[in-house]
């Protein structure tokens, strides 16, 4: 059994959580941005094909306390990097830290890049190239204020790079943090979704990919494929059957649109692109005007908010007609907006059911839930709810 990290959108640790369980992972434990877990190289190739949540699957390598920048050289030094790639592999090595005392992580980069390419020349002769860009091997640490950790990298690309998307707009959400919100809001497949600020799709795509049982990870390739010990028969047979279980695109209650013909010809090629354009339902159209294309259902949406595209002179006129459409058109749906905009609810004059502290990027935002039911959501500007911490 090995040890691995699983790294996700922040906010979404408990849902990997049940993914990774689901996975056949053990001793899972969620911390801040991650989940640590134990399991066997199937484990990890599953998690890897699977995980809508996962953004990286670490491969812990080897880890000890430290004093100084020369003991994590010794560390790096010590672990057996050749008995797990070749010196004709190209490497690249990324530090993070946590009350790290150490005064330069890029330092401790080089060091560690270092201790990589010494080792290698003591046991072969030769040492790999770096390629910052594009490498074959990703070798991650994590320094913490007494201990560092080695990783090696099993995914390569992030793993919400699902490898469909073409085109974009402005301020996408990625398509991870797309998941785990359609997770948090309990839609099922068979619930009609709204996405009605649809941009390239994501939620759409996503939420597709879900009800027709695509595992997001069986188009792409991985970084375990280029270790020595990778079991190229076991992953044939894994991802055939992945394959296997994928229903064809077919006809779904999902409905997309924006404003924009560009966003919608945008979400368009995606969907194309993924093979899913036969199971979403896509207009052009404003928010404010569209009538719910069922008595009852999810909407979630990523509005504008004042760090990625609009004025906050903008907004403050948007949102209030933003609540009114909602409490016209949507009576009976349960409406989801993620945002960091704290002064949404009362902007919206709306009381949210719930409000679920998530990060986009580094941007902290709320994903708020709003229960619609005619007449009895409306709130005074000076009666605006508020939940601990916010």
């Amino acid at each position: 059994m090995e040890n691995f990290f699983a790294s996700c959108p922040r906010g979404l640790e408990l849902v990997l959580a049940d993914e990774l369980l689901a996975a056949d992972a053990r001793q899972v434990q969620p911390i801040s941005g991650g989940v640590h877990f134990v399991g066997d190289w199937p484990c990890c190739y599953r998690v890897n094909l699977t995980s809508r949540i996962a953004t990286r699957v670490l491969w812990r390598v080897e880890q000890a306390r430290y004093a100084k920048e020369d003991d994590i050289y010794r560390l790096a030094l010590a672990t057996p990097w050749p008995k797990w790639f070749t010196y004709e592999q190209s490497i690249r090595v990324d530090v993070n830290a946590v009350k790290c005392p150490l005064k330069s992580l890029e330092f401790v980069t080089l060091r560690i890049k270092d201790a990589i390419c010494d080792r290698f020349r003591r046991d072969t002769g030769r040492r790999p190239d770096v390629d910052t860009r594009q490498p074959e091997i990703r070798v991650q640490g994590f320094v913490s204020a007494d201990e560092c950790i080695l990783y090696l990298d099993t995914s390569g690309a992030p793993l919400y790079q699902r490898g469909y998307r073409q085109k974009t707009v402005d301020a996408p959400l990625k398509e991870n943090l797309a998941a785990g919100i359609l997770r948090l809001t309990g839609w099922q497949a068979t619930q009609p979704l709204l996405d009605p600020m649809c941009g390239s799709g994501t939620f759409l795509i996503e939420a597709a990919m879900i009800a027709l049982g695509i595992a997001p990870g069986a188009r792409r390739p991985f970084a375990f494929q280029k270790l020595r010990d990778f079991q190229p028969a076991l992953w044939q047979k894994m991802l055939a059957d992945a394959q296997v279980a994928e229903r064809p695109a077919l006809a779904l209650p999902l409905f997309g649109s924006d404003q924009s013909p560009a966003a919608v010809r945008a979400t368009m090629a995606n969907l194309d692109r993924g093979g899913l354009l036969a199971s979403v339902t896509l207009t052009t159209a404003d928010l404010l005007t569209i009538e719910a294309p069922a008595a009852g259902g999810v909407l979630v949406a990523n509005p504008p908010y004042g760090e990625r595209v609009s004025d906050q002179t903008e907004l403050a006129a948007f949102y209030p007609l933003l609540g009114n459409a909602l409490k016209r058109h949507f009576a009976g749906w349960r409406c989801f907006l993620i945002s960091s905009d704290r002064q949404l609810p009362k902007l919206i004059r709306l009381t949210p059911s719930k409000r679920t502290p998530l990060y986009n990027g580094a941007l902290e935002c709320r994903l708020y839930e709003f229960r619609m039911v005619a007449g009895s959501n409306r709130q005074t500007d000076d009666k605006t709810t508020h939940s601990p911490g916010d």
